[in-house]
């Protein structure tokens, strides 16, 4: 009996074993046959993490974007906030797989659905991929620069290249790394050219708008009878949210000397005939229209001032500049979509018509509607954005003009943002409305900026 019973239990093992071994097999083969193209691969802890890298490979960069916002032809003040944004993104994609906490904007920003992986299996060199981003797209954003600057565009990559080739002794991490970064920034120049914004600097002043007419319409103040970039409301934002955050009404327009309109237009023209030494001061501060770095390039200076001071390293700055740049870019073509919304005169004409006709501002009337501010709405996003990061009150002295004015400092952003705002009427071509509402708007961009998952 025992002999039966154990030669019964031996079958049921041998079975058992059998069964088990067919089911191992179907196992491997099953997993063999997944589809793994789609799969992210497996991180490896071999590469140096971005907050390891200098922060001057990123700042260097946007202090020579801004000078070539200043020396470019066709760089207006919305296409600077444009190009500032996508170099931005191209940065802060070209390292965002060295920052653990931190994932890519992939399927986060309006039309932006697949962009270049590194291999995490291998190692990478981040610095050497932001340069290589950073150079890839400066290149085509700045493709109408001059040749001198075109030199320095170059000299720059090589420069920050060879300090950091320096620390690396292996030839496949470089050219992996360097590949990478013009991968990215490729891909995010192929990504620009769908946002309606596309060589914005070679049309400017597009002849075929038709200026519309009609009471309390824009008119040109000056010799520039097409408006600046008529078209630019139109224009794709980072954020989806942006397509629709909009500065509420303007004023209804007016000529009647009880009504809100002409109480602003009449604001204008009293501060404006008793200007005091420091509001012609501030109102020369923000100008920044001409040959200059444009309202965008002064609120991201500023950011770099900040930046600086800190001595953040690589991933805070790629991190912060992304904000910004994507906040003030949304916030300028929310702004340009409510000037062509409304096509409100500007305070020199309404003066002139309805006030005194020989009435002039401080500032030169640029060509485009009023409302609502650009300055104003860039520095309300842009604010909203550092105050978000760097706190409610922090002091900082801002010395974007030194050598032609004097510094201004500022106990925090907001106050900062404020004081640029109200220049535009202290130098005459703002109501106050105008201003006021664009700040708030832009506050309103920044905010769905944020509302976007950096971090994992």
């Amino acid at each position: 009996m025992s002999i039966y019973s154990t030669s019964f239990f031996s079958r049921k093992i041998n079975i058992s074993s059998r069964s088990l071994l067919i089911l191992l097999v179907l196992g491997v083969m099953i997993s063999s046959c997944k589809d793994k193209s789609t799969e992210e691969p497996t991180p490896v802890a071999v590469s140096k993490a971005t907050s390891e890298f200098s922060a001057d490979i990123a700042t260097r960069w946007t202090d020579l974007q801004l000078y070539l916002i200043k020396s470019t032809p066709g760089y207006a003040p919305p296409v600077a906030a444009r190009t500032l944004a996508y170099t931005s993104l191209a940065l802060y994609e070209s390292v965002v797989y060295g920052m653990k906490d931190n994932q890519s904007l992939v399927g986060q920003l309006k039309g932006l659905s697949s962009l270049p992986k590194p291999d995490l299996s291998k190692e990478y060199n981040w610095g050497l991929a932001a340069n290589a981003a950073l150079s890839t797209l400066v290149v085509e954003m700045y493709a109408t620069t001059n040749d001198a600057n075109k030199r320095a565009i170059d000299s720059l990559r090589r420069n920050i290249e060879s300090v950091i080739r320096i620390a690396i002794d292996n030839q496949e991490v470089t050219d992996r790394s360097n590949s990478f970064g013009v991968e990215i920034g490729q891909a995010i120049w192929e990504y620009s050219k769908t946002d309606g914004g596309n060589e914005g600097w070679s049309n400017n002043f597009p002849i075929d708008f038709k200026t519309p007419i009609g009471i309390g319409f824009w008119e040109p103040t000056g010799t520039q009878k097409t408006p600046l970039l008529p078209y630019w409301g139109k224009n794709r934002t980072f954020s989806a949210l942006n397509m629709t955050t909009n500065p509420v009404a303007p004023t209804s327009f007016s000529f009647k000397e009880n009504s809100e309109m002409f109480k602003l237009a009449k604001e204008v023209y009293e501060v404006g005939k008793a200007l005091t030494t420091e509001q012609k001061a501030i109102a020369n501060f923000w100008d920044d229209s001409g040959s200059s770095l444009t309202p965008p390039g002064h609120h991201f200076n500023i950011a770099n001032i900040v930046l600086k001071k800190e001595k953040v390293k690589l991933d805070k700055v790629a991190e912060v500049y992304a904000k910004v740049g994507m906040a003030i870019n949304d916030a300028f073509v929310a702004c340009w979509r409510s000037k062509y919304t409304y096509n409100l005169m500007r305070p020199q004409t309404y003066i002139r018509q309805g006030i005194d006709p020989k009435w002039s501002p401080l500032l030169v009337t640029p060509p485009f509607p009023e409302y609502a501010s650009g300055h104003s709405s860039g520095s309300g996003a842009a604010s909203e954005i550092l105050t978000t990061i760097f706190g409610e009150n922090y002091a900082f002295t801002d010395n974007t003009h030194t050598g032609k004015f004097s510094d201004r400092s500022f106990k925090s952003f907001y106050e900062y943002a404020n004081e640029a705002a109200i220049s535009r009427l202290y130098g005459g071509i703002h109501y106050r409305e105008g201003n006021e509402n664009g700040l708030k708007n832009g506050k309103e961009i920044a905010k769905n900026i944020l509302k976007l998952k950096f971090t994992k």
